[in-house]
């Protein structure tokens, strides 16, 4: 097993998450099998209790993990699944010691921070760098951590201790270090300064490790001088100092770093096996320049609550994204705070009410994302109320489906008062409702999390003919812990709300639809969770395609893109797979060869 540890100087949220699954992309796109782990040194177990404002969005896992947005990364990146033990916070370390403490695993010995915390670290980093990742039974040959924060941090030191350790423990050959540092440059002198890049990798020495590539992150290219002065003051080769600078999308990121020679120096320092070059890279070159040229645009509203930090909906912005690329469309995304489309923001602040709703009524479609407490709810339901009577494209994800549903009841079904039990508990119409076996007391870890089957109740169902799956079932990931009241159901299907999707028992509302509408859409699960690049999530690409008026022509060719609006096949791991996407997607039944070219 080979190791990489990523570490970061002088900030965070340097972009420590899209270089290391850059690298994993360079290394997977040679023919190695690559996994990832994230260490955050917070003490929370995971990040499932966490606000949106603290630490962005929480991931979702097969296995039900709440984990680290950057693990959303590695899987769209590198087409992986990973796993709820791929992310190492202290919390987990700490629990995993005192636990073996309570048990007298250590046989009445004085726990503490060196060794038994620091062996656990490591111990915990073997083990999960075997897992399979890929679907398959094969074990991954690198290991891309990537360690949280930046050094010097105090709550970071007992990791940097468990690696100074763990590089001799699987010996050097088989470690290599990436610091990923930031290169300020101060618009009064325009100058790139070196000096935090300096110290950061002096710290980082002192506390027993040596970065093999330093990564310098910068707004512009980085000048040959500068580059000349780093390696001189931090005793690197010239070819061991990597240049990032500020790109117009992420699909340049793993390019960039192929052009300094990254993959030959791992191959070099890591004694990797070369191997027959995939085509894996050049697909995401072409993602890039199609990203570029891309002159249409579809204008989206996300209709949210925490706009204040836009990697709070990182997956949902993304998954929207790929969806765009997609059909040809450059993705202008008009976030809109939903508590500025209630009456109250009306009395108190008209010019931000009125400016919030200008923005809703320009989009071309519009999208309300799941979250948790009552704050916006209100500016949610006038947005899906405006959606259902004007005909405009809409996707309500999680809390989406059910703000929806609150909205046709009261609107509809004439119940004034219809409500959430979490939002209203005395409401005489509680059309959504928690489930008692989901709510144990507890906040973290008591959701219905992770992936769950949907079944389709009928074939006349937008989203069935999306998925275009043999089967009449569709996985997802969830993450929630309310549900529709099924006590309602009759009375919503009705008048048009159907709810074409269960759940496998057949009592849990997992897709709903509006007749009469262009697309009007609601899931309990989170798809977003699984768009990829190369395959965007259905229900996205559904919002994206009725937006652009191009919904019905594409369901009429079978699921099949126009010439114009064909996306880059990259799954290399099966030759047989490539050639059946790309001919489902554009009824193509040509070579693999052709694929290359087209």
């Amino acid at each position: 097993m080979k190791y990489i540890l990523v570490s970061g100087g002088v900030i965070s949220g340097i972009g420590k998450g899209v270089i290391s699954s850059s690298i994993g992309t360079i290394l997977k796109s040679h023919g190695h099998r690559v996994t990832a782990i994230k260490i955050d040194p917070y003490l929370n177990i995971d990040a499932g209790t966490f606000s949106p404002y603290e630490h962005g969005e929480v991931f979702v896992l097969d296995d039900g993990g709440e984990v680290d947005l950057d693990l959303g990364n590695y899987e769209r990146f590198l087409n992986v699944k990973l796993h709820k033990d791929n992310n190492i916070t202290t919390g987990k370390i700490y629990q995993h010691v005192i636990s073996k403490e309570r048990r007298g695993d250590y046989l009445g010995k004085t726990v503490q921070v060196v060794p038994h915390v620091t062996d656990a670290i490591m111990e915990w980093v073997e083990r999960v760098a075997k897992i399979p990742v890929n679907g398959d039974s094969a074990e991954p040959e690198v290991c891309i951590i990537e360690l949280g924060g930046t050094i010097g941090d105090i709550e970071g030191m007992p990791f940097v201790e468990a690696f100074r350790q763990f590089q001799f423990r699987v010996k050097p050959e088989n470690f290599c270090n990436i610091h990923v540092s930031l290169l300020p440059q101060p618009s009064t002198t325009g100058e790139q300064k070196t000096k935090p890049t300096q110290h950061s990798v002096r710290a980082l020495r002192g506390l027993g490790l040596s970065p093999d590539l330093i990564c310098c992150r910068s707004q512009s290219p980085i000048e040959m001088s500068v580059k000349e002065k780093i390696s001189n003051f931090c005793h690197l080769a010239m070819e061991q100092v990597i240049t990032l600078h500020d790109v117009s999308s992420l699909y340049h990121v793993p390019m960039l770093l192929e052009k300094q020679n990254l993959s030959a120096y791992f191959n070099k320092r890591l004694g990797l096996t070369k191997r027959p070059k995939k085509a894996m890279l050049s697909q995401w070159q072409n993602l890039a320049e199609k990203y570029d040229r891309i002159q249409s645009s579809c204008n989206i509203a996300l209709v949210g609550k925490y706009t204040r930090l836009e990697d709070s909906y990182a997956s949902v912005i993304k998954a929207l994204r790929h969806a765009a690329l997609a059909i040809n469309r450059k993705l202008v995304l008009t976030i809109v705070d939903s508590t500025e489309l209630e009456e109250e923001t009306l009395k108190e602040k008209p010019v931000i009410y009125h400016d919030a709703w200008k923005q809703l009524c320009l989009a071309d479609g519009v999208l309300v994302p799941g979250g948790f407490g009552p704050r916006g709810v209100e500016g949610k339901i006038a947005a899906v109320k405006w959606a259902r009577l004007n005909k405009k494209p809409y996707l309500g994800v999680c809390l989406g489906l059910q703000v929806a549903a609150i909205e046709f009841a009261r609107t509809v079904l004439n119940m004034e008062d219809a409500n959430s039990s979490e939002l209203n508990p005395n409401t005489s119409h509680p059309v959504v409702i928690d489930m008692p076996e989901h709510n144990k007391g507890d906040m973290g870890g008591t959701m219905r999390l992770g992936q769950r089957r949907t079944v389709f109740q009928t074939e006349d169902s937008i989203l069935r003919k999306l998925y275009n799956q043999p089967h009449n079932f569709v996985d997802e990931r969830h993450r929630h812990r309310y549900e529709i009241n099924p006590t309602y159901i009759h009375l919503y299907e009705e008048k048009g709300f159907m709810f074409v999707g269960h759940d496998v028992e057949g009592l849990r509302m997992e897709i709903m639809e509006l007749k009469d509408h262009p697309y009007f859409v609601g899931v309990q699960f989170h798809p977003e969770f699984l768009s990829r690049p190369i395959q965007p999530s259905p229900p996205y690409l559904g919002l994206l395609l009725a937006s652009c008026n191009k919904l019905e022509s594409y369901i009429q060719r079978g699921n099949r893109l126009s010439p114009r609006e064909r996306i880059y096949i990259t799954d290399e791991e099966s030759s047989e797979n490539e050639l059946e996407v790309f001919s489902q997607l554009t009824g193509d039944s040509n070579s693999l060869s052709s694929i290359e070219s087209k």
